[in-house]
């Protein structure tokens, strides 16, 4: 037992190692030789020292410039990534959702809609959410509107952000990333997330096109939010709350806790009451399910 504890701290080593990104270790390494090299430069009056100081000197002097140069470069590894986007995720072999880095790019519509803030506790969300300025600022311009509407959407996006700096599940972090005069903001996150070779978080419908047609990975919170809705049968047996009639005679319109349209034929007479029903057929439409139902005593 005593060879295999005293191998542990190289196992250690070897696992912390293999957990740092290809582009940390390319950004430190660059980083520690620029260090050793302005440390040579510098020590070279300092040879001419007498006794140790002549050799202690420039070992210090070397020691501290290759350790500073090291942290610089480990912290700069994003723009080793955005330089050389292999490093980010040597598996991936080019855009298309094999490409993940561990980070997310941010959309202004995702930050609006709030989802994302509940779906970051859940720890569904894994790596770092990243929020480029030129959306920041958009989010900002959207809550000084002269209209109410966009004024309050702005500032629940500018809410939502304050949360989720709060939250220490997933980090947070603000690229400082602007567009360039006439750019588009849109354009600007689906060449952002081209060369960083990471997915983009929203709720827009145009941009996910976009960035698919162009190879990017989407994350859109609309299509997981339908993912995750209860799948329900025909013949299966549910409780709803119909609240409001439907469109056609004698029909009532009840919603599932996911917000899923319920309509109950016959169901006008149990309007804003809790009623058992059996489901006759569900039918996918573009803007999500609906189930379709009749009372179970009918």
């Amino acid at each position: 037992m005593a060879p295999l504890s005293k191998m542990n701290p190289w196992r250690m080593g070897s696992n912390y190692i293999s957990s740092i990104s290809g582009a940390t270790l390319v950004s430190g390494t660059i980083g520690l030789l620029i260090g050793l090299i302005v440390a040579s430069l510098v020590s070279i009056p300092l040879y001419g020292l007498d006794g140790w100081l002549g050799w202690g000197v420039p070992s210090i002097v070397s020691a501290c410039l290759g350790i500073f140069g090291l942290w610089v470069g480990s912290n700069r590894n994003q723009d080793v990534s955005a330089i050389i986007p292999a490093l980010a995720n040597p598996h991936s072999g080019g855009g298309g959702r094999g490409s993940r880095n561990g980070n997310i790019l941010v959309d202004t519509s995702a930050i609006i809609d709030g989802r994302i803030a509940d779906l970051s506790v859940t720890g569904f969300l894994e790596g770092k959410l990243l929020v480029p300025r030129f959306v920041l600022d958009e989010l900002r311009h959207i809550a000084d509107s002269s209209d109410s509407m966009r004024r309050s959407r702005g500032r629940r996006g500018l809410e939502v952000l304050g949360r989720l700096r709060k939250d220490s599940t997933i980090p947070l972090e603000v690229l400082d990333v602007g567009v360039n005069r006439g750019e588009e903001v849109d354009a600007r996150l689906v060449q952002l997330a081209r060369n960083m070779k990471s997915p983009i978080l929203t709720t827009d419908y145009n941009l996910n096109r976009v960035a698919e047609l162009q190879g990017v990975q989407v994350l859109n919170v609309n299509e997981l939010a339908n993912a995750l809705k209860s799948i329900v049968l025909p013949s299966e047996d549910l409780r709803v709350n119909i609240v409001q009639e439907g469109k056609e005679p004698g029909q009532g319109v009840a919603y599932l806790d996911d917000g899923t349209m319920v309509v109950v034929e016959g169901g006008k007479r149990y309007l804003n009451a809790f009623h058992d029903v059996v489901v006759t057929r569900v039918l996918q439409t573009a803007a999500g399910r609906i189930i379709f139902a009749q009372p179970k005593d009918d």
